[in-house]
């Protein structure tokens, strides 16, 4: 099958870099910049071998047409409610994004924000929401085609006005409402299209209705340029609290000051490096804190001010980890994990046990939202066959406040809890979902992730539906590097220790081939970022075991990913192979890019990898090598690759006109031929051509376009 694919070249250089005495090639360098003529080329060339192979593939259309239908049901998040009014984020269906809805004190239910008119390609998101105390005002962060980066903007709940406040140069940032304006971090001014690592995140207090230029700072660290911040209130105001973060550590620092006082000194509470501290609440001269010092599974304990190398257990820990908590409802609500679900339970400030919530079935708590002097307890809750819903919880009740009933196709699917042996002799546990009438071996999609501390806890995937119904079989891992089973879990995967995530991975995938419910030839694997390179390393491991590989905005250079955007919080993760010999040579002999290159020409499986145009983590173009380009180092059968850019954004060169808008979006083929539509100039173009695709497209195509712009746009 490898005739059929006719891979674009992509040239070596001679570069060489020398890691602690060990000299290692990078040969495709080059394609660091993703801006670069070349760089473009390459990418337009992938695109145009991969995508017309994928649109004709037999099963696609009917698979797809099935997803459309089960995509098509509402998902609901947890509300947010401040003096009678709720605002929460809704998905009526097929949106691209779902929208913000709002409750009046009298319970009327309408649109607030509708982030899908922002747009033509629906790639405007609002990734956070913060009511204001009084309920009067709505801060939202909008995020454009995946970027880190994000604007905050302010709408009034009675009637969807919009503030003209705008504040930018932000990323990884909550906001705090406190006065007459908020708190909320930021960065220093930079290219938002720029792939440098950027560092000195402040801590700001914006006043409603003036320029961002005019807000006052809060706090900055003259002498650490790499640690971020988060602001928080203490329920009872006294206190405004920074979590002080370092990468994806969650050993995170805490300063704390008087709220009334501005011109207070901070106060550290505990330095980064130390353990886990989420603040909960202040009493009577104690934070109320959330931590795993002596503690792998977490505990609530009470930090005197006054004293705070002083721990006094709230809740002690337990066998099953405390994945999160909180204060609302006149006392702390405490979610657990068991067997990769989550509970619910609630105590009073001294820890004793008030309530259980009772929840649907296993599944995933994605949010709890609440104020300590508020009755009700709002919580986003989902599973593999719930669609997103949010539940309230007053005086010992559950009920429905928004949401979906289960789907009829869900009557049909069975969810089994199963375990696989590693390498070490450690339980590795997963779920494994399939329709009832499947007949095994199956197709089967094995998923998984396996880092900084993220838990493959129960979720709804409508796709996930029509997949089940045509017969196949979906197993989900929850191994080591998650923290399913406490931070001890999570630290067995990290660092020096990465290796065990791929013996955890493999392992499931021998289970699930030993009980019949998939051969080497019907097994896939997906997984994305951290996931994405779970795959490949485990691909190039063990290739085996699987039919076909799925790697999702990969991290796969694993010797220089720490150079580009946000990779440098990732080290703590990981490990730096500039800065440490060790962290080298663990890294090394696992990085999919470099194992590739040093590949011995031995069939690997089908391998399909995706990343995005701004996404941070998929900045870098991590595997030239794994794509097929130098069929004669090592065999792909199949191996398309896809880089679906198919928005045109800022990016130059491109294959539309260079003044082509940045809403434009379009498609083209190995045919030779393209349409493209502009939004903004109100045209479309469709190019029919006798020639297929080459350089030619390249040369041709962007002056073609220009001329359209220039002749039916009035620009003349």
């Amino acid at each position: 099958m490898t005739d059929r694919f006719r891979y674009p070249p992509a040239r070596r250089e001679d570069v060489v870099d020398d890691y602690h005495g060990t000299s290692v090639a990078d040969p495709y360098r080059w394609l660091e910049d993703p801006h670069s003529d070349d760089t473009q080329k390459f990418v337009t060339s992938q695109n145009a071998l991969t995508l017309p192979y994928l649109a004709d593939l037999p099963e696609r259309a009917a698979l797809a047409d099935r997803m459309r239908e089960t995509w098509n049901v509402a998902r609901t998040s947890a509300p947010v409610a401040r003096n009678g009014v709720k605002v929460w984020s809704h998905n009526d269906g097929l949106a691209d994004q779902p929208s913000i809805m709002v409750e009046d004190a009298d319970g009327g239910r309408r649109v607030l924000i509708d982030p899908n008119t922002m747009s033509d390609d629906g790639a405007v998101a609002i990734t956070q929401i913060s009511l204001s105390p009084d309920g009067a005002l709505l801060a939202y962060n909008v995020a454009e085609a995946g970027s880190d980066w994000q604007v905050i903007r302010c709408v009034r709940t009675a009637d969807g006005s919009h503030l003209p406040d705008e504040i930018r140069h932000v990323k990884f940032s909550e906001v705090t409402w406190h006065g007459e304006g908020f708190f909320y971090s930021r960065f220093p001014a930079v290219d938002p299209s720029s792939t440098e690592t950027v560092r000195n995140q402040t801590v700001w207090h914006h006043g409603l209705g003036t320029e961002q230029s005019a807000d006052r700072l809060v706090f900055e660290n003259s002498d650490d340029p790499d640690p971020g911040y988060a602001t928080l209130k203490t329920p009872d105001e006294e206190y405004l609290v920074l979590i002080e973060w370092v990468g994806t550590s969650r050993a995170n620092g805490v300063l704390y000051r008087p709220l009334a006082d501005e011109e207070a000194d901070w106060v550290r509470l505990v330095e980064p490096g130390v353990g886990q501290h989420l603040v909960l609440a202040h009493d009577e001269g104690e934070f109320i804190v959330h931590t795993d010092v002596d503690a792998p599974n977490g505990r609530i304990v009470r930090i005197p001010l006054d004293d705070p190398m002083s721990y006094v257990d709230v809740v002690a820990e337990a066998e099953h980890p405390i994945a999160a908590a909180g204060a609302a409802a006149e006392g702390l609500w405490i979610m657990s994990l068991e067997q990769a679900s989550h509970r619910i339970r609630l105590t009073g400030l001294d820890g004793t046990e008030r309530d259980v919530v009772e929840l649907p079935e296993p599944g995933t708590v994605s949010e709890v939202n609440g104020r300590f002097e508020d009755p009700d307890i709002y919580i986003g809750f989902q599973s593999f066959l719930r669609p997103p819903s949010a539940l309230r919880w007053r005086d010992g009740d559950s009920e429905l406040f928004a949401g979906a009933e289960l789907p009829p196709a869900a009557a049909d699917i069975t969810v089994e809890r199963d375990h696989a042996i590693s390498s070490d002799g450690a339980e590795v546990g997963m779920f494994m979902l399939r329709h009832r009438d499947a007949s095994l071996p199956a197709p089967v999609e094995l998923y998984g992730y396996g880092g900084f501390t993220v838990d493959l806890t129960p979720m709804f995937n409508p796709a996930r539906l029509a997949f089940l119904e045509a017969g196949g079989v979906v197993a989900s891992t929850n191994l080591r590097g998650g923290a399913e089973l406490g931070e001890e879990w999570h630290v067995q995967g990290m660092l020096g220790n990465k290796q065990q995530v791929f013996d955890d991975f493999a392992a499931c995938a021998e289970r699930l081939i030993d009980r019949g419910v998939a051969t080497p030839e019907t097994l896939s694997i997906r997984g994305g970022s951290n996931g994405g390179l779970l795959t490949a390393a485990v691909m190039l491991q063990r290739p085996e075991l699987f039919g076909a590989v799925v790697s999702q905005v990969p991290v796969a250079d694993m010797l220089r990913y720490q150079l580009f955007t946000a990779g440098r919080y990732w080290t703590v993760e990981y490990g730096d192979a500039i800065e440490s010999r060790d962290a080298f040579e663990w890294l090394f002999r696992y990085s999919p890019y470099h194992q590739a290159l040093d590949a011995d020409g031995s069939p690997l499986p089908p391998l399909l990898i995706t990343t995005a145009e701004t996404l941070a983590m998929a900045t870098r173009p991590h595997f030239p090598e794994l794509s097929g380009m130098l069929p004669g180092m090592t065999s792909f059968d199949p191996n398309p690759f896809g880089l679906t850019f198919e928005v045109r954004g800022d990016k130059h060169p491109h294959w539309t006109a260079p003044t082509n808008s940045p809403q434009t979006f379009g498609h083209f083929g190995g045919s030779g031929s393209f349409v493209w539509v502009d939004p903004t100039a109100r045209l479309a173009a469709v190019s029919i051509a006798d020639e297929d695709f080459g350089d030619w497209s390249l040369d041709v195509w962007p002056v073609t376009s220009e001329r359209i712009l220039d002749t039916y746009s009035g620009r003349q």
